[in-house]
């Protein structure tokens, strides 16, 4: 139910399905693609993750804001979602960490959403016709008028949305996960061997950082348009791809660099869009799923080793587009049978298309980190020898 105070809001889908509810967040129109996400918790590091540039999220649990916002979640330096859209909110939060409610957060970064509507329904017309555009409205509620401007927006394909999340200066990342929440003590010297790695940021989320940090990674975070002879400059142990939003198969200066330092056989990990980006940067295919992959529980596995793992995506890699004599396919998605992690057989490079630094999610996948630093550290030692 509404409170006494709430703003009616309009949302209507590309199809001219409309659903009343009530605001939260800011006044105002927004347009993007509208998408389900599935997990019952982590609504702050969905709203604060780049990859959701451009997009509007249904949250299909029902109960959306009860722990508040705080600083120590967010997976950037604000929301990058176009809207949110839930079935009940909370306006008065209850938790010792909490510093501020979800709708006060979502209006002073200027994000509208809508609540008090059927999210069941909208998810289950997702699943059946796919991710679509949408809009939502506090001025405009009169839904042709809405749906004449939802017909404008760019489709998600062929859209670079990299540009407008990469930061645009080099900075260094040293900050390790916080010993308030962490889940898996890095073991042994890992601290005190100081791997320099060079991350191309697509859209990268915090906690991929705080985890290369814990691992004893110093992080040097580039543009994604970094040429890779400057990446190089930084005589780097490791390259790392990040997350990000959009199509990947736009993101042409990032596959083009990322060929570039394939020669150079220095190991590479990739996450996401960076395990995208890979896989096109060694002749690789993407195409769009109907209406992708995002919440907490994603099993992901091959040879009956499987993870639960955190996905959020819309793109995937073609099978048949892979050079079978270079690649190995190590992870599929169980649910679907899309490819969901890859290696080269012999250099040392690999990727996962879900999210291991479990924010939110769970942790079956960290071993990863430990994976790409001892990818470092046998290249090191190769090196010496």
């Amino acid at each position: 139910m509404a409170n006494s105070n709430a703003q009616p809001a309009l949302l209507v889908l590309a199809d001219g399905s409309a659903y009343r509810g009530w605001s939260f967040g800011a006044n105002g129109t927004t347009l993007g693609e509208v998408v389900f996400n599935t997990g019952m918790t982590g609504y702050q590091e969905v709203l604060t993750d780049p990859s959701y540039r451009g997009q509007i999220i249904t949250f299909t649990y029902p109960e959306l804001g009860n722990t508040g916002v705080n600083p120590e979640d967010e997976e950037s330096d604000r929301p990058h979602v176009r809207g949110a859209i839930a079935r009940n909110i909370t306006l008065r939060p209850s938790n010792w960490r909490s510093a501020q409610s979800l709708p006060d957060y979502l209006k002073k970064h200027g994000i509208v959403g809508i609540y008090g509507v059927d999210t069941r329904a909208i998810t289950r017309k997702l699943r059946v016709y796919g991710a679509m555009n949408g809009g939502i409205s506090t001025e405009i509620l009169d839904p042709e008028e809405l749906l004449n401007q939802i017909q404008q927006a760019p489709s998600m394909e062929g859209l670079n949305l990299v540009k407008e999340v990469t930061t645009t200066e080099v900075y260094e990342w040293s900050d390790p996960t916080s010993d308030i929440w962490e889940f898996k003590p890095v073991e042994g010297n890992a601290a005190s061997e100081a791997f320099t790695v060079v991350a191309l940021d697509f859209g990268i989320k915090r906690n991929i950082l705080r985890r290369l940090a814990r691992y004893g990674c110093r992080v040097i975070v580039v543009p994604a348009n970094t040429p890779a002879e400057d990446i190089l400059k930084y005589n780097p142990d490791g390259i790392f791809l990040s997350n990000g939003p959009g199509d990947p198969a736009a993101v042409t200066e990032g596959i083009e660099t990322t060929k570039k330092l394939l020669q150079a056989s220095i190991p590479m990990f990739g996450i996401c869009m960076g395990h995208q980006i890979l896989g096109l940067s060694m002749g690789g295919e993407t195409y769009k799923l109907k209406f992708g992959h995002r919440g907490l529980n994603h099993p992901a596995g091959l040879q009956r080793r499987v993870e639960i793992t955190s996905q959020n995506h819309s793109f995937a890699l073609t099978p048949e587009s892979l050079p079978e004599a270079d690649i190995e396919i190590t992870h599929l998605n169980l649910n679907d049978r899309t490819i969901a992690g890859l290696r080269h057989k012999s250099l040392p490079l690999f990727s996962v298309q879900y999210h291991p630094e479990a924010s939110p999610g769970p942790h079956d996948a960290d071993y990863l980190f430990e994976q790409f630093v001892q990818s470092m550290r046998e290249a090191r030692l190769a090196t010496v020898s």
